[in-house]
């Protein structure tokens, strides 16, 4: 008997193929979105004070030293940006980093390296004012430095350590301070560049009155409650030495005897 041909509709398979490969395609969006979502929270913010000695005239040379720190890091860690503000003032520095949490322990041993050596001429006790972690966004578009010529303006009162008639706060309100100023600096800075070639110095330069004022960050300096970079590193990024209740024996083994 001759076979027979059938001719196989592939009209159903074709509809399934292309409802699979549509879900598919859902997947792969809700997967991006994911690693989107993801990707955001791994943005960090380290902010750190520290003196300046004053026996090094130049404060350009601290400026310098990040710059070619940071492309350091950059070419290191590749992807993880770096964008923040550091201002030189006359007698200490206020710096704003913001990237991943690998960069960031990076500077904290820059910081901490630099302390250590005898005869540091850029920096003296730095201290760690605040890490913000998994940011939903970047307070600044990019990296910069101000030297600043002259103290930040507050209520007309301009002076070497700050306003005569100014009460000492405890160290809370003077960090408390310190963000809201920050932040109200990083959203106008955002919102003047945003679109144009100005460079944040020049914008700087149009509202002293934002910037956070030197007398502050010389209270916060001479706290004893804020943390050196070592002190930092040690805390939180030191391996954890757990002693388990099953390694405690008594009497200790080297007085144990094993009789037979």
């Amino acid at each position: 008997m001759a076979s027979r041909s059938h001719k196989v509709d592939n009209a159903p398979f074709t509809v399934w193929n292309s409802a699979f490969e549509d879900r598919m395609s859902l997947l792969a969006k809700l997967e991006e979105s994911h690693r989107a979502v993801r990707k955001k929270f791994l943005l960090h913010r380290l902010i750190v004070v520290a003196s300046l000695p004053q026996q090094h005239a130049d404060r350009k040379d601290l400026g310098v030293h990040y710059e070619e720190l940071n492309q350091r890091l950059q070419r290191y860690y590749q992807g993880d940006t770096i964008t923040g503000l550091l201002l030189l003032y006359p007698t200490c520095m206020l710096h704003v980093i913001e990237s991943s949490s690998e960069v960031l322990v990076s500077l904290l041993q820059d910081l901490r390296d630099m302390q250590e050596q005898p005869h540091c001429v850029l920096i003296e006790a730095p201290r760690v004012l605040v890490m913000s972690h998994d940011l939903p966004s970047r307070l600044f578009q990019q990296w910069s430095y101000k030297v600043l010529n002259v103290q930040a303006r507050v209520g007309g009162a301009l002076s070497r350590d700050g306003p005569e008639e100014e009460e000492v706060e405890d160290t809370e309100t003077l960090v408390s301070t310190t963000l809201s100023m920050l932040l109200k600096l990083g959203n106008h800075l955002l919102k003047a560049t945003k679109g144009s070639k100005m460079p944040p110095g020049s914008v700087l330069d149009e509202v002293p009155e934002m910037i956070v004022p030197q007398y502050i960050l010389v209270q916060l300096l001479s706290r004893g409650d804020l943390l050196s970079p070592q002190q930092y590193l040690q805390a939180y990024h030191t391996p954890l030495h757990i002693l388990m209740d099953s390694e405690r024996t008594w009497p200790p083994p080297e007085h144990l005897r094993c009789e037979f």
